[in-house]
């Protein structure tokens, strides 16, 4: 497939069984979206959103109840194995077994997936994950980092077109995120289309491309990431004056004013209302001077907690 979307999900619908007849949970409502090829493309949403029953319905671990997805062009239903062959899955939580070295985790996930002894790529790729001096130890002794790059490794002893990474760096300390960074961008800059979930949105906003949103089951946003950024209304200024405040000024466009020091005040305010220098020219109308100004531009986590606070609706 040359031109067609790396995956494509259709009026995707799950609702899991109900206890004792009753009406089960609709994990997803009528999920449509398509992921291009040769992106990195994230998928964000909060705790129980949906995002987790959707990977799990690719990898084959989850049965759909209706609508349709495709990975590399091939129906998870009617072409289940060139599909499974075609989706590299990285899980949040570290599984393998403690004693088997990387090297053995990664010949035997191969032969799994009836990788030739010949075509395996087992020592290449902990290099690429920089484990290849780990390749003879026990997977128990890597770090927490190292085991995360492991399973990455794992994930593409099939060389699969597609990698879904979910919650990489959960829990991990600046300097390792940095590094998963990187990997993610190189494995993409060879052709990998990789799919994304965390929680960091400064993540998603630093290397996706495109980024989909899901909310209680449902897609509630599918756009380029700097697109997103830009649905942002709000916007903070902190104001530093000549002069102590005694009240925060306040203005029918300012969703917040608040003094956060004697001579400090920090507004926000709707773009679509007002602008930082309407701003500015309020404070100098009350016969204040402005000593400092600093501005806070939005960001994808302000988009994010926008669209993701409506209401819960009764499935």
């Amino acid at each position: 497939m040359d031109t067609g979307p790396a995956i494509a999900i259709r009026n995707l619908v799950k609702r899991y069984a109900g206890f004792k007849g009753g009406v089960g949970k609709l994990a997803l409502d009528d999920v449509s979206f398509e992921v291009p090829q040769g992106r990195i493309f994230g998928l964000l949403g909060p705790n129980g959103a949906g995002k987790s029953t959707l990977i799990n319905i690719l990898a084959g671990m989850v049965d759909k109840t209706s609508g349709s997805a495709e990975i590399w062009g091939f129906d998870i239903d009617r072409d289940r194995r060139n599909a499974k062959a075609a989706i590299g899955i990285v899980p949040q939580e570290i599984v393998f077994d403690p004693f088997f070295t990387p090297a053995e985790v990664l010949e035997i996930q191969a032969g799994l997936y009836g990788v030739p002894k010949a075509l395996r790529r087992t020592m290449a790729l902990l290099r690429e994950v920089h484990l290849a001096d780990k390749a003879e130890a026990y997977a128990r002794t890597l770090s927490g980092g190292m085991k995360r790059r492991l399973l990455i490794a794992k994930a593409m002893v099939h060389s699969p077109p597609v990698l879904v990474l979910d919650e990489p760096t959960a829990g991990v300390d600046v300097e390792l995120r940095q590094q998963l960074w990187e990997l993610v961008r190189r494995l993409n800059g060879e052709g990998v289309t990789v799919v994304l979930t965390t929680h960091y949105l400064e993540e998603a906003e630093e290397l996706c491309d495109r980024i989909a949103i899901i909310n209680h089951g449902r897609l509630i946003a599918n756009e380029a990431t700097r697109t997103l950024v830009e649905m942002a209304r709000e916007k903070v200024v902190v104001l530093t004056l000549d002069r102590d405040l005694a009240e925060p000024p306040q203005h029918p466009a300012f969703v917040k004013s608040e003094r956060t020091a004697e001579r400090t005040v920090e507004i926000t305010y709707d773009t679509d209302r007002m602008n930082a220098g309407e701003v500015l020219a309020l404070l100098q109308a009350q016969g204040y001077a402005i000593a400092d100004v600093v501005t806070r531009e939005p960001d994808l986590e302000d988009v994010f907690l926008h669209l993701t606070s409506a209401p819960r609706e009764v499935a």
